[in-house]
């Protein structure tokens, strides 16, 4: 294991220390009302139209049959470092069955403040990034929440507490489970849940 990674990973073990010390970094309970489960209880994340990093606009359907790893990502956070992991997770996994797409948000500690061309320039410099990225969401307000987040707290119970936190998606485009910010890209927990939606088959088109 390289110097580099070795801080890394002890800097999000400090780091992770930290936020369950405070009570931050863990899940949010997600809305459940009967209107949220009648939109999004059965609707697959591969329906969605989304804006990338780019600003264009992208169907989600462009990865239907991929298991995914959705996360909410952040420039300034201490588990920034986590991109080197997601990057290698990619670079690992990234064949036609796996992608990992990663939200932008600003709503934990105001930790990713730039443009989505700042963000972009930072991720690709800093660390090489290659898997999709989109345009800055919203997640904490009820009001006005990214739908994309809208399906996955629906369909988990389950919001993010703060920065890097993780959904795996299956090949249908449903939430299988959410792991919080201080389980890492490489975790077992997070590699197995990959391995088990990878090994069902992509529903009929």
């Amino acid at each position: 294991m390289s110097m580099k990674r070795t801080i890394n990973k002890t800097r999000n073990l400090m780091v992770g220390t930290a936020l369950a010390t405070f009570g931050l970094g863990c899940a949010k309970d997600a809305p459940q009302t009967p209107e949220l489960n009648e939109r999004w209880s059965e609707e697959s994340l591969w329906s969605l139209e989304v804006v990338d990093i780019d600003g264009n606009t992208r169907s989600l359907s462009d990865y239907q049959g991929k298991v995914a790893l959705v996360v909410n990502v952040a420039s300034r956070c201490g588990f920034t470092s986590q991109y080197e992991e997601l990057q290698a997770l990619f670079e690992q996994r990234g064949d036609s069955d796996f992608v990992i797409l990663g939200f932008p948000c600003n709503d934990f500690g105001g930790q990713e403040s730039g443009t989505e061309s700042e963000i972009k320039s930072f991720c690709s410099a800093r660390y090489g990034v290659e898997f999709p990225m989109f345009e800055k969401v919203q997640i904490t307000s009820d009001e006005d929440r990214s739908p994309v987040y809208l399906l996955l707290g629906t369909q988990t119970g389950k919001l993010p507490g703060w920065n890097f936190s993780k959904y795996v998606v299956g090949r249908d485009g449903r939430a299988i489970e959410f792991f919080n910010s201080t389980v890492t890209p490489s975790s077992p927990k997070i590699q197995s849940a990959i391995d088990e939606a990878m090994r069902k088959p992509a529903p009929a088109v």
